[in-house]
């Protein structure tokens, strides 16, 4: 009789990870039975008659096989970007990547004008418009004609796991691992303003050339944000990022932060194969 081997697919995967993490308590449902079908798991019988899987040695191998394909398929931005993310959780905060957040920004900064009102300090003029550094086109923000709504899309952002709001001390991390996209990025004043609106501080995090060089230097980037140089081990702080007061989260922040759901913390991240 010719025994069926099942083709394994991203879900017995998870469920492969989830087992290897777990007490391997089963769940007895179909994608269980393909598994110990496929020899990834197999069953074990406690001598107080408790029945759990355990991961075989196909199934370590298999794992392994995953990690090193989802590892390699990584470009080096998203690689920075999740060591950040992770670094942000190991420091006891809840982070977010890809996040796409309203924030309102006076309409004399994204015509690319100079403004004096302490969301940046000294901002030098960029582009005709900087529209371009946002995602959507810029709505009127109602009371305040003198403001457009802006989508910003900060690399991560994290919050303090506190209960209380003032406490929260929400962080942008905004990460480049290109020269020219570095320099492109430092001609859009609007976008670091949306950070700052955001947050109560703003973080450039550097990567490296493939000469092993930092792609910037510290005294290029503005001084209302802070310089991190990151190597694939460690986040080697510069320059510390001016910090401000925020008292409160708006409400549509809320909402995106609920939508989208923070990262898992380190535990979980390490089994991301």
């Amino acid at each position: 009789m010719r025994s069926f081997v099942p083709t394994l697919t991203r879900r017995h995967h998870q469920r492969l990870r989830d087992i290897y993490r777990s007490a391997g308590w089963p769940c007895q449902d179909l994608l269980e039975v393909e598994l110990l079908a496929a020899g990834q798991v197999e069953r074990r019988l406690s001598d107080q008659g408790h029945e759990t899987l355990r991961v075989t040695d196909a199934g370590i191998e298999t794992l392994a096989q995953v990690f090193a394909s989802n590892k390699a398929a990584r470009s080096p931005h998203e690689a920075l970007v999740e060591q950040v993310a992770v670094a942000m959780g190991r420091a006891g905060r809840l982070a977010w990547r890809g996040l796409a957040l309203r924030v309102p920004l006076p309409r004399t900064l994204l015509q690319g004008e100079t403004v004096d009102d302490g969301v940046l300090p000294a901002v030098v003029a960029g582009p005709p418009a900087q529209l371009s550094a946002f995602d959507d086109d810029a709505d009127a923000v109602p009371g305040q004609p003198d403001h457009a709504w802006c989508m910003a899309c900060p690399d991560v952002f994290s919050i303090r796991h506190s209960s209380v709001e003032a406490y929260l001390e929400p962080v942008v991390h905004e990460i480049k691992v290109s020269r020219a996209d570095l320099l492109g990025d430092l001609k859009k004043p609007a976008k670091r303003a949306a950070y700052l609106g955001l947050a109560s501080a703003c973080w450039y995090v550097l990567g490296h050339d493939a000469r092993g060089r930092p792609i910037g230097e510290p005294d290029e980037i503005p001084a209302e944000c802070g310089v991190m140089l990151a190597t694939p081990e460690t986040l080697m702080v510069v320059r510390e990022a001016p910090r401000r007061a925020l008292e409160r989260l708006p409400f549509h922040v809320w909402m995106a932060l609920a939508k989208a759901g923070p990262v898992p913390r380190e535990e979980r991240q390490q089994s991301r194969f």
